[in-house]
């Protein structure tokens, strides 16, 4: 369904007025002392064609850190690194159903993590960059991708989480010991709190959303920044386990391939025909921005964005 940029306009307004309704429902994410200091009410969302035209409403230039849609950007990293049969011999392509911190099931099964969008799959996945692209060649890939050169590191942030990240050094520490990380732990976790701590705007991530429904092209050059094959991985991961273990009901009612963070982000993208990104820190008890879900629902019934709309 195409329409004008004013219906388009009308269209992502109405959808914040409907977000804005389901802020009380949500709270920030308190476990990283630096996050619970976010605004509740804060909420953006942007969209962005293959033109390049920008839809936007709300706090969509209200710096925020990444958080786990990071673990986008290294997924197509690591795959550009190595390809699909490498990354995906250390870190399976399955839903996890569990928390996407959770440290159980490495213990109890094969110790191979269910994805790379869950945090023990993630410090993985960072595990196979090290060796290869520093923190500062990282940071230079996000900013491509996203088509936005103000993305930095957040030290706060960074520090706040590197204080607090016991459980991630557990997840990693017991990876090393199965020999699904066969680098240094410490740097891999450095690296991955890193890439969770990136300051982007919900602006940012409709950026990244359009290059990835433009199959890896930058929209402005025309240059290609991402192999067809990496992207097709990574949107279909984002279909199946980027909403942590709420993607399954996300898929079936809104369909459109979707990365949360808990810092409040939506990384969103409609194949071929735009790229949206939220800001919300008020989160559902899923660890997903409460009224992201709301305001992508309204969206995809409203232009029929579903992926698998009849």
């Amino acid at each position: 369904m195409a329409v004008d940029y004013e219906t388009m306009n009308k269209i992502v307004k109405k959808a914040l007025s409907l977000g804005k309704k389901e802020l009380p429902k949500g709270r920030v994410a308190d476990y990283i002392p630096e996050l619970a200091k976010a605004r509740p009410d804060a909420l953006g969302i942007c969209v962005v064609g293959p033109d390049g035209t920008a839809c936007k409403a709300g706090d969509t230039n209200l710096p925020f850190s990444i958080q786990s849609i990071s673990k986008v950007i290294s997924l197509c990293m690591a795959l550009e690194l190595h390809g699909v049969d490498a990354v995906f011999s250390r870190v399976g392509m399955e839903p996890s159903g569990v928390a996407f911190n959770s440290i159980v099931e490495l213990d109890l099964q094969s110790g191979k993590p269910h994805n790379p969008f869950i945090n023990s799959g993630a410090i993985t996945v960072e595990s196979m960059i090290i060796d290869y692209r520093s923190f500062e060649d990282m940071l230079e890939f996000t900013r491509a991708l996203c088509l936005d050169q103000d993305i930095t590191l957040n030290r706060q942030v960074f520090n706040s989480e590197m204080a607090t990240c016991d459980r991630n050094r557990a997840i990693a520490y017991l990876l090393k010991s199965k020999n699904v990380i066969t680098t240094n732990v410490d740097s891999s976790i450095e690296l991955y709190t890193k890439m969770c701590s990136l300051n982007v705007t919900a602006e940012s991530l409709a950026n990244f959303g359009l290059v990835l429904a433009l199959g890896g092209i930058d929209p402005r050059s025309g240059k290609r920044l991402l192999k067809a094959g990496t992207v097709q991985t990574v949107k279909t991961i984002m279909l199946t386990c980027g909403m942590y273990d709420g993607s399954g009901q996300f898929a079936v009612e809104v369909g459109i391939p979707t990365k949360s963070g808990v810092g409040g982000g939506l990384l969103s993208v409609v194949d071929k025909r735009m790229g949206i990104g939220v800001y919300g820190p008020a989160l559902d008890e899923k660890g997903n921005c409460v009224a992201g879900k709301v305001m992508l629902k309204y969206l995809a019934d409203k232009l029929g964005l579903h992926l698998f709309q009849g």
